[in-house]
């Protein structure tokens, strides 16, 4: 008999993820045993297993032989928070947000791409286009590379009901981000995506993100005109 969802490794993984993210485990503590987290959490201790061997994997804990499990004293989740959600930015302020998939497939990457990753030759990626709105105004428009060898889980997401953006942040935390913030005149071509007028100032953001040597993904986001990023150190 399968187990139940709520007990599926993947739910314990982000259960456990949680606690760390609220500061319930810092960095350097140590974390229950795998024993105690199966009885805490209602499942068999092989699915608890299974999460942690994920969070490891990603970074967030480390595991030793008879020495338990411990939060990463410079856990990769921290770059991840510093990623903003863009349902939550838009929700924040006070907007009803919306997502809207424009197309996805598999290709090849092209030049800029490769670049950004630092490949030699062109690799298949999964290709996004997706906007996400507020008060069903265009937000933010995404066009999003996400590597399938690092990221296969992304091929069974539903990306007409969960945002890959959200999806990304809460599932693939990063150990290194190129990011590149600049502003480009709006053209004909934005008229319809972003409802800007020509010539007007838009706000872009180039993001690359690796896990180690890793490729995660590539994201070039355009926001609608007067969008204005802010930030809290």
């Amino acid at each position: 008999m399968s187990e139940r969802r709520r007990h599926s490794w993947m739910e314990i993984r982000d259960s456990i993820r949680g606690l760390i993210l609220n500061a319930t485990y810092g960095p350097g503590d140590k974390l229950p045993r795998d024993e105690e987290l199966a009885l805490r959490f209602g499942c068999a201790r092989s699915t608890v297993h299974r999460a942690m061997r994920d969070l490891a994997q990603n970074g967030i804990v480390e595991r030793r032989r008879k020495g338990g499990t411990t939060v990463r004293r410079d856990p990769v989740t921290r770059a991840t928070l510093d990623i903003p959600i863009t349902r939550l930015e838009v929700e924040q302020r006070g907007y009803r947000y919306r997502h809207r998939l424009i197309r996805q497939s598999v290709q090849d990457t092209p030049p800029a791409i490769m670049a950004n990753f630092g490949f030699s030759e062109p690799r298949a990626m999964l290709r996004v286009e997706a906007l996400h709105l507020a008060d069903n105004r265009p937000y933010i428009f995404e066009d999003r590379w996400i590597s399938l060898e690092t990221v296969p889980e992304i091929t069974s997401v539903d990306l007409t009901h969960e945002n890959a953006n959200e999806w990304l942040v809460r599932n693939r935390p990063y150990s290194k981000c190129d990011l590149r913030l600049y502003a480009r005149t709006a053209t004909a071509g934005d008229r319809d995506m972003l409802q800007a007028q020509e010539g007007e100032a838009l706000f872009v953001m180039e993001r690359t993100t690796w896990i180690d040597a890793a490729p995660i993904t590539s994201l070039c986001a355009v926001a609608h005109p007067g969008y204005q990023l802010f930030t809290q150190g």
